[in-house]
């Protein structure tokens, strides 16, 4: 008899330290999956988009989109591990006008950078440039109403020269005045060391090769990497 109740002491005992070490177990394990979520929800806080907006450059056009030079830019970040994520939204064709038209549709989400790559096929269809001036000063005007934080780089263009020099020179300096009157980081000339050069360029003469690509990068690089680590 004293056996047996030796026994079921022991045995009550066990069950006692079982339940308590499952206990302490389930407990770790909702702690482990609260430090989880809450690494998880801080990633996400720490989590910023770049939105680059703009023409067929932008977007790749004849190239594979992880070609486009925003791509290259997203590498060059990641490389860094800097907590950044590039939305390309280039569209082929883009105007000013339809630029102004749909920003508001792409600013659903918070953007925290925001490129801007529009005014090149304005330049090649004749739009009258005091037109083209006020639509990317709506489209400046639209994303800081939306979020003042949001840092805007503008992007700079030029026209050929066979297009005269009274309307070239006037088109290049929308973009430096845009930059100036709004306190805007300025990439000067986008396709600086690639426009007119036959190589760095698809058939058309118009839309960078991969190569070319790798060049706007570099050229867009140099104004935005100190905006995203300062």
């Amino acid at each position: 008899m004293r056996i047996l109740l030796m026994f079921c002491y022991f045995l009550i005992l066990t069950l006692c330290f079982s339940c308590g070490e499952s206990a302490n177990k389930k407990e770790e394990n909702n702690a482990t999956e609260i430090d989880n979520a809450a690494i998880k929800n801080q990633k996400a806080a720490d989590h910023k988009i770049i939105l680059f907006f703009g023409t067929s450059l932008t977007a790749g056009m004849g190239l594979d989109p992880n070609e486009a030079f925003p791509a290259v830019i997203q590498e060059k970040i990641d490389s860094l591990s800097l907590p950044y994520e590039v939305v390309n939204a280039g569209l082929s064709g883009e105007t000013t006008a339809g630029g102004k038209n749909r920003i508001n549709w792409v600013l659903n989400q918070k953007v925290d950078v925001f490129v801007l790559e529009l005014g090149a096929n304005d330049g090649l269809r004749g739009v009258p440039l005091s037109e083209t001036k006020s639509n990317l000063q709506a489209i400046i005007a639209i994303v800081k109403e939306k979020n003042p934080d949001t840092k805007i780089v503008l992007v700079g263009m030029e026209m050929p020269p066979n297009l005269g020099e009274a309307y070239t020179s006037e088109f290049r300096n929308i973009f430096p005045d845009l930059a100036e009157k709004n306190k805007l980081e300025l990439v000067p000339f986008l396709l600086q060391n690639v426009g007119g050069i036959k190589e760095l360029n698809q058939p058309d003469g118009i839309h960078p090769t991969a190569e070319g690509q790798i060049i706007l990068a570099n050229n867009v690089w140099k104004i935005l990497k100190p905006v995203l680590i300062n």
